[in-house]
């Protein structure tokens, strides 16, 4: 099943929780040496798809194969590839840094002098070495979680999976953890398979992404491809509740308004050009004696590729 190339790859996966279907015939391949974005809303299929990949449990029906070994069939030699850091972190707070990393090395069979040489190198890598020596209950949060993405590579995995690994920390530390992530990918041609529901993570970190809702394949491509999707420019003008519907139709009238919408006290439409748009919007609401409280314009994102294919905003999108 596997082909050169292909650090994953992943066939018509199926996976249920009683009725609830969290996987729907899911495909995917993920190209060696890349950082591979599954994006989608809580709920979507994310967390289980990489449980699958990571052995942690198994599909229903379909098959899956990480650095050329099925899931199924070779969990143990797959395990010895891969390195996994998940939505919390899986560190000791009693242990120091270094004993945490020397840990995790020995739980993966390297030797002591081989666990302690790549728990200096990583410490160093990480930017921990100052801390190394005292205990992770005393770390902030960036720090826990640069430790325990090295612990995850102790034993130079080919394959890292990385589950909403921002998730909590802050815009400093996020920015950080990117350059790490991008390290991996240029500097050590790991294939890093990353699930997220942030966007920008997304947009910034990824080669390649797929969508999916309700597990199923909503969308996939590079971030470039996805956005070229989505036509114009997206405008919210935001109104008093009551006057909403009429604004609405003020903004369908406008020239080359399309896929107008609404949500609480915002009007939602698409134009070709959104600078050109704006004075003509301001005027029409002005003659229409509506008041204006907010007004915007976004250049596409992901979030609109979302938008644009199910009708609804990723980040509103509620838990499956």
């Amino acid at each position: 099943m596997h082909s050169v190339g292909d650090a994953i790859v992943v066939e018509g996966l199926v996976k249920r929780y009683g009725e609830a279907m969290a996987l729907d015939g899911l495909d995917l391949r993920v190209p060696e040496g890349s950082v591979f974005g599954l994006l989608g809303p809580n709920g979507a299929g994310k967390t289980t798809t990489v449980r699958i990949l990571t052995t942690l449990l198994r599909p229903d029906a379909g098959t899956a194969a990480v650095a050329g070994l099925d899931v199924t069939s070779n969990p143990a030699d797959v395990r010895r590839r891969i390195g996994m850091a998940g939505q919390f972190t899986a560190l000791d707070y009693t242990l120091s840094g270094r004993e945490n990393l020397v840990m995790f090395g020995r739980l993966q069979r390297l030797g002591r002098r081989q666990a302690n040489r790549s728990a200096d190198r990583l410490l160093g890598e990480f930017g921990l070495t100052e801390v190394a020596g005292k205990a992770v209950s005393t770390y902030s949060g960036g720090m826990a979680r640069r430790l325990d993405l090295a612990a995850a590579l102790v034993a130079t995995p080919t394959v890292l999976f990385l589950d909403e690994p921002s998730t909590g920390l802050d815009p400093q530390s996020r920015a950080n953890l990117w350059e790490h992530i991008r390290s991996l990918r240029d500097d050590h041609d790991t294939t890093v398979f990353l699930t997220t529901h942030y966007l920008d993570e997304a947009d910034a970190l990824c080669d390649r992404i797929l969508v999916i809702d309700h597990g199923r394949i909503v969308a996939e491509g590079s971030p470039s491809d996805l956005k070229a999707q989505v036509s114009g420019d997206r405008l919210e003008v935001g109104v008093p509740n009551e006057q909403v519907s009429r604004a609405a139709e003020v903004a369908g009238a406008l020239p080359g308004a399309h896929d107008v919408s609404t949500v609480d006290s915002l009007v939602r439409f698409r134009v070709p050009r959104g600078d050109t748009a704006m004075p003509e919007l301001l005027r029409a609401l002005d003659s229409a004696e509506i008041p204006m409280t907010s007004v915007q314009v976004h250049r596409p994102s992901l979030d609109d590729v979302f938008l644009t294919l199910t009708g609804r905003s990723l980040r509103d999108a509620p838990a499956a």
